[in-house]
């Protein structure tokens, strides 16, 4: 198993300020700066380097996740006009080479990478406009610019931005699949992740709310009938929820426990499944 050694600086005084990552065998480096710390974030070593950068906001509407993802040849400067000219985000993570090695063909590579894998994991609204340009690279600099990006999508997990990695692991959701009937319905297909229970694309939700939902759930249950990732009572991408009883809940529109009602394709619950009884 590879592993990685990385290396935070953190402000003392204040963990949720600007935070700077490097790691040992990476000739970049990367900085999370808040947004009400770009000032002073003007006078970090590389800002003014080469580079890509993400932006994170939220949707004020929908409380949905939203990443715009860029390239600069100067990014504080590019950074400064964001502050002006879009309002969306509160925070935004930095990637620069520290020998400003990366040329204008990388980061156009990079940037046009890092959204195609944005896209594809479906945890954020993406702002792009568009799919950005891909560079044409030689050998040599495309095998420099890939191993950039494979820092960059450890250090924006490390993050806490989960923005490139996909809720499921392909190979594992024949065998992991678990299902979810009411009165003889199949409704939704769903997996158990490290990070809670993903429902599966495709997946429908019970039309309706029954009066045996509690009144402390109704907030969730709007939320989350409300969500972006539901179009006509199906969902359009794989969609997490923090645990297999909020995901039964919001599909079937009453209390439930999801331990016992999530079954594998042999009729056995999630709950025998993880020894639970």
């Amino acid at each position: 198993m590879n592993k990685q050694v990385l290396q935070f600086i953190i402000e003392e005084e204040n963990p949720n300020g600007i935070i700077e990552c490097s790691v040992d065998d990476w000739f970049g480096i990367s900085y999370k700066i808040p947004r009400n710390k770009l000032k002073e974030a003007s006078s970090l070593e590389y800002i003014n380097n080469t580079g890509v950068y993400i932006l994170f906001g939220d949707d004020e509407n929908t409380a949905e996740k939203i990443a715009y993802i860029g390239e600069a040849e100067d990014i504080y400067s590019r950074l400064s006009q964001h502050n002006k000219n879009k309002d969306f985000w509160n925070e935004c993570v930095v990637f620069v080479s520290k020998d400003n090695s990366l040329n204008k063909a990388h980061i156009k590579y990079i940037e046009h990478e890092l959204y195609e894998m944005s896209k594809k994991a479906s945890r954020y609204i993406i702002k792009n406009e568009s799919s950005p340009t891909k560079s044409s690279l030689s050998n040599a600099d495309e095998i420099r610019a890939e191993k950039f990006i494979s820092k960059i999508k450890i250090i924006a997990n490390m993050f806490g931005y989960k923005l490139f990695v996909s809720l499921i692991d392909k190979k594992d959701k024949e065998d992991k699949t678990l299902h979810l009937t009411n009165n003889g319905i199949e409704y939704a297909h769903g997996m158990m992740t490290d990070e809670g229970f993903v429902v599966l694309k495709g997946s429908k939700v019970k039309e309706g709310v029954f009066e045996s939902l509690s009144p402390s759930l109704n907030g969730f249950f709007e939320k989350e009938r409300s969500s972006t990732d539901l179009v006509d009572n199906v969902y359009i991408n794989d969609h997490l929820f923090s645990s297999p009883s909020m995901a039964a809940i919001a599909i079937l529109g009453r209390n439930a426990n999801g331990y016992t009602e999530w079954k594998n394709k042999d009729n056995v619950s999630l709950k025998k499944l993880i020894g639970g009884e």
